[in-house]
């Protein structure tokens, strides 16, 4: 519901900086539950999304045509259309897991002639038809399927699929809705940004253009940290006013994004007070379906306990492309993201799902199988008050693996996380983004943080992961790289004492290190002038025979060629150390970098990484204790009151 609390974007370009460092919002009376005036929309039927979207992720046309609206359904005689889609489906299975639920109604209006089928799936995508109704000559006549939730439990989707004969059959305002409680939670969306201005003018542009999807949000939080200010936009004015008296918009100094998120989470709980409310955590750079809000809430004003609910990935540069159905950290290889099993895993959701074989299966990557996560990104991730007041807040991290560790913390109350399927939106694929940046130092050190709270995993396996890492970035000829990781781990050994200023200064300093070493310069192809390219040979069979033949040469300083460039692609250890000098493509495809082998930079790195290597073994038993033992006080209203500067 929108609030009669004006927005504070009016004066921050005015304030200095310190000012607006301290700026903080005024106490919110908006954030307060309201009466619940008929049934829940749990999700719209929409046949359409943003344009640069393919409309068949919404509803797929089997045979025949149809013209596919937003919410707006044209099927022509002798067609067929079905909503056996991403964004079509209704999560059966996940609602009677979660929720208290028993039953879901679709509900739409039909003019002209058909059949209208309501469609389940079991675990194994099995189908079958729930319930049909056959309309002729109606005239907006409202139709009505129900389904009990009572066969899901192990997975298995709902979604209406529409058939025609001689004469059309139009199909608008579709809604699945269930009983609503007798209270219904506001929902304050919570907008990290830094630098990314016309991304997050975009991205508010987009739910206040979706007056749906707006009623359910009862409060935008924007915390800019950047120095290219959101309310420097032209299009800002126009963006605040659609939104009608809900933004919130925050300044204060870059404390990543645990900063950012953790700022709209004190403001909502701390400064609104908002004991039963939803806070909606939502990056700034993502192509956004606001159909998303109403999902991700209604969800979380129906789960038996309060739950974190999160929504999915699709890549932005290949918009049919999920990334996960579901996530888990591995703590002893330091990597996030991993699939739970039986969760989809970077798979193209037009395409035809395979099997174990990779053989065909004739039908589609749907996922019917319910898999629960461990936690989720915070790209769209909806937290409720109450987990925030019994958990606190993010741990000052500064950057990357925030989410993890919350999600973690979270599962180790009981509290548990659901990826809901079907609330989805775009975001920046990971694969665009060289791991040769600054920031891989959070995620290494951040990593063997979360590691130490979260896992009991041998700190032997943690040391051969961090010395394998940089002999291969030794081989590959990343010196800067190299000095990242070697770095992150120096500091993990200081222990909670990196926490002090939320990870400010830990960014400046890598950023400086790093620039002291060549490879990690970018340069226009211009530069380099004509160089041969090499492409890359199949991946060796025997990886550890070919690591210490490549050592011995470099041991001897021999190298099998001379100078050639490399694409992105093939830009392995195993290639690129064969020769004296590269010049890689950088994974965002915007230039390159010249590599060229450095004995005397081995030697000092390799003796750092040793070294580091034998402190994590001998001291990580003690500092899983420190570490610990900080976590109630690093994560507390009065350190990040103090971090805020308020």
């Amino acid at each position: 519901m929108p609030s009669s609390t004006s927005s504070r974007s009016g004066s921050a370009e005015t304030e200095s900086a310190g000012e607006r460092a301290n700026a903080a919002a005024q106490p919110d009376d908006s954030l307060v539950g309201h009466a619940s005036t008929g049934r829940l929309v749990a999700q719209r039927g929409l046949f359409g999304g943003p344009a640069v979207i393919p409309q068949e992720l919404y509803a797929g046309i089997g045979h025949g045509s149809a013209t596919r609206g937003r919410e707006r359904l044209v099927v022509n005689p002798n067609s067929a259309v079905t909503t056996d889609t991403y964004f079509g489906r209704f999560p059966a299975s996940y609602w009677q897991r979660w929720t208290v639920v028993d039953e879901v109604v679709v509900e739409l209006a039909a003019t002209g002639s058909g059949k209208i089928a309501l469609v389940a799936s079991d675990l194994e995508g099995e189908t079958r038809v729930v319930v049909a109704r056959t309309v002729r000559d109606a005239e907006n006549e409202t139709v009505r399927l129900t389904a009990k939730l009572n066969m899901f439990l192990d997975g298995g989707f709902l979604w209406v699929e529409f058939t025609t004969e001689e004469t059309p059959l139009t199909v608008e305002r579709m809604r699945w809705t269930v009983d609503a409680p007798e209270v219904i939670r506001p929902t304050a969306v919570v907008i990290c940004t830094f630098n990314r201005a016309d991304d997050c003018v975009a991205t508010l542009g987009a739910l206040a253009g979706d007056p749906a999807a707006l009623d359910v949000v009862d409060a935008v939080y924007v915390v800019d940290q950047g120095t290219d200010t959101v309310s420097s936009r032209a299009a800002f004015p126009d963006a605040e006013k659609a939104l009608d008296g809900r933004l919130r918009y925050l300044r204060q100094p870059n404390l990543g994004g645990a900063g950012g998120f953790g700022r709209g989470m004190y403001e909502v709980t701390e400064v609104s007070h908002a004991d039963q409310a939803n806070v909606l955590l939502m990056d700034d750079d993502v192509l956004l379906d606001p159909e998303i809000a109403i999902r991700l809430t209604a969800f979380a004003n129906r789960t038996a306990k309060p739950t974190i609910v999160g929504g999915q990935m699709l890549r932005l540069l290949h918009p049919t492309k999920l990334l996960a159905g579901a996530e888990y950290a591995d703590f002893a290889q330091l990597v996030p993201g991993k699939v739970v099993k039986g969760g989809l895993d970077d798979v193209d959701l037009l395409a035809e799902a395979e099997d174990d074989n990779g053989k065909p299966t004739g039908k589609p990557n749907r996922g019917d199988l319910r898999v629960d996560a461990h936690y989720n990104a915070w790209w769209s991730c909806l937290i409720p008050s109450e987990v925030v007041n019994r958990l606190g807040y993010p741990l000052p991290l500064f950057f990357q693996w925030d989410d993890v560790e919350y999600g973690y913390r979270a599962r180790a109350q009981g509290i548990a996380t659901v990826t809901l399927p079907g609330a989805g939106l775009w975001h920046a694929d990971f694969d665009w983004k060289d791991a040769d940046k600054w920031n891989e130092y959070f995620a290494v050190r951040n990593a063997m943080v979360v590691s130490a709270l979260h896992s009991e995993t041998d700190p032997k396996r943690i040391a051969r992961v961090l010395l394998s890492r940089v002999v291969r970035y030794l081989l590959s000829m990343q010196y800067g790289l190299a000095l990242t990781v070697i770095k992150a781990a120096e500091d993990f050994l200081k222990g909670p004492a990196i926490f002090a200023d939320g990870g400010a200064a830990a960014a400046a300093e890598i950023r400086k290190l790093r620039a002291e070493y060549p490879d990690t310069i970018m340069h226009s192809p211009a530069e380099v002038g004509q160089v041969p390219m090499v492409k890359a040979g199949p991946t060796p069979s025997w990886n550890r025979l070919v690591l210490l033949k490549r050592l011995v040469y470099l041991a001897m300083g021999k190298t099998v060629h001379d100078i050639a460039a490399v694409p992105a692609g093939d830009a392995a250890w195993w290639h690129v150390s064969q020769f004296d000098k590269v010049v890689v493509t950088d994974a965002s495809q915007e230039g390159v970098r010249i590599r060229k082998r450095d004995r005397e930079q081995v030697v000092t790195l390799a003796k750092r990484a040793a070294a580091v290597a034998r402190l994590l073994v001998s001291e990580t038993p003690r500092l899983r204790g420190e570490y610990r033992a900080a976590v109630p006080e690093v994560t507390s209203k009065d350190n990040w009151k103090r971090l805020y500067d308020l």
